[in-house]
């Protein structure tokens, strides 16, 4: 959530009270959530006060000077099909492009966007197409493509209030946040969509943990703060593997890194990708958009598979990515 949106993308106000949720039960069984450890209580800044808190996030996860951020996100994906066993079908990798705006009255606007790309889990290559080792049928790959992720922290009466949990090892603060999800419907429905769709209630969990130097992040003259973050997801099939007849999960392990010098840090292979079919993801949007129109993996895909079918490409056996 605090350093890249959530392919990261759970926070439009239909979530905000199963995140509250979430987060309650977290910090109720967190001591460190609720005063500061040992290690906290000899630093010079106090990470408890709300606004220091805040602020921390802020400096992490973007710019509070409001320039534009980028980070970039390698990591893998496996197929954990219940009672038969774990594949990995992808290496990925994410870029995702942040820009802060300050509203006044301790308010904050945080304009995002992210694309992830599923890669040969070997070789890394990005694929447009892709044999599903599970049913070994070829079909479109459809990477991630969400914009906007946007969201809006306050010091009060936001989702969640400040201060945020973490923990303080040395010079290192770590913020975590564990959203779980089952409180909504998935847009593309079993009875519509059998092969995209595994189920009609949404479900996914992402285990975030945000981490940087508190020497770093003291220092008041610091907008933008080095940041690792560790981000794994437990979720449903993608539509695109056409595989919702079959119980399992997918799941995703990534870590996260804040460039500070920008595009040029990012892989070449995936620069120039992104430059050719996707350059937008390489800077933060500059235009607000309501934290209704938050785009995700599903919602994404449903437009697009109402595309296909209007253009009559769905085939007699239901698949829409069919090759």
């Amino acid at each position: 959530m605090l350093n890249r949106p959530p392919l990261m993308s759970d926070f439009i106000p239909a979530r905000r009270e199963a995140l509250k949720t979430g987060v309650a039960a977290a910090l109720g069984a967190s001591a460190w959530a609720a005063a500061p450890t040992g290690a906290e209580a000899k630093t010079a800044v106090d990470f408890m006060d709300p606004k220091t808190n805040l602020m921390t996030l802020l400096k992490l996860q973007a710019d509070i000077s409001g320039k534009d951020v980028i980070g970039g996100f390698p990591g893998e994906a496996w197929v954990w099909e219940a009672g038969k066993g774990n594949v990995k079908v992808f290496k990925t990798y994410g870029i995702g492009t942040s820009r802060l705006e300050d509203m006044g009255n301790d308010t904050y606007r945080f304009y995002h966007r992210e694309v992830l790309y599923y890669c040969d889990p070997k070789t890394g290559e990005i694929l447009n197409e892709w044999t599903n080792p599970i049913t070994g049928k070829k079909v479109e790959v459809l990477h991630i493509l969400n914009d906007p992720v946007n969201r809006i922290y306050k010091l009060k009466g936001g989702m969640m209030d400040p201060p945020y949990p973490h923990q303080i090892v040395g010079d290192r603060i770590v913020f975590q946040l564990d959203v779980l999800r089952s409180t909504e419907k998935n847009p593309i429905t079993r009875a519509e969509y059998p092969l995209q769709s595994q189920q009609d209630l949404y479900q996914s969990g992402e285990l975030w943990a945000i981490s940087g130097s508190v020497k770093e992040l003291s220092d008041p003259k610091v907008t933008s703060a080095e940041n690792h973050t560790a981000w794994a997801r437990v979720g449903m099939w993608l539509p695109f593997m056409e595989m919702g007849d079959r119980q399992g999960v997918m799941i995703y392990h990534s870590q996260s890194f804040k460039f500070k010098q920008g595009v040029s840090q990012l892989p070449k292979h995936i620069r120039e990708y992104t430059e050719k079919h996707y350059p937008k993801y390489l800077e933060a949007p500059k235009e607000w958009k309501d934290l209704k129109e938050n785009e995700n993996t599903w919602s994404y895909s449903l437009k697009v598979m109402k595309e296909k079918e209007a253009a009559g490409k769905r085939k007699p056996d239901g698949s829409l990515f069919g090759v």
